[in-house]
């Protein structure tokens, strides 16, 4: 008989991107921006493989919340897989986002976004993300701070966390 393999726990993957605003959010030149807000976080609601996302109490985004900077937005959420998100953010409605940045937001002249691996059922906090996007810009890629470009599996973050 053979001894069965050791249960791989389950993780999903979570993101922090954060955005440096080039004009407050009651400028008419980000109106555009905040107009595609609810359309995209309902969007990102019914994603196939989303699990949860950062909101402020009381409101259905978080761009009232500046733990990174006054000017700074941020957008923190959990998903099941590294392609689910992959999907929603290059495959949906949210490319427009994406494509027209550059109208709302300042050049990113470090890293902005940041992934890392949680166990499933754990809601990562701002801090958290945070620290994780600190670790990135100050040592690379990492099994613990990783981004699109330059990912580990979760068997390998899991792997070197030990």
């Amino acid at each position: 008989m053979t001894a069965s393999p050791p249960a791989v726990p389950a993780v999903h993957l979570a993101q922090l991107n954060v955005a440096t605003l080039l004009h407050p959010l009651d400028d008419p030149r980000i109106a555009p921006f905040v107009e595609m807000l609810d359309p995209v976080n309902a969007a990102a609601d019914s994603a196939p493989g989303f699990v949860w996302r950062l909101v402020e109490d009381g409101t259905d985004d978080a761009t009232g919340l500046r733990p990174a900077g006054e000017n700074v937005i941020v957008n923190l959420s959990v998903w099941e897989s590294q392609e689910a998100l992959w999907d929603f953010t290059y495959r949906s409605g949210h490319l427009e986002v994406m494509r027209r940045r550059r109208d709302w937001f300042e050049r990113h002249v470090e890293a902005h976004l940041v992934l890392w691996w949680i166990p499933a059922g754990h809601v990562p906090t701002v801090g958290e993300a945070l620290e994780r996007l600190a670790d990135l810009r100050a040592h690379g890629p990492s099994p613990r701070a990783f981004t699109f470009a330059s990912s580990y599996a979760a068997a390998e973050a899991a792997a070197r966390g030990r």
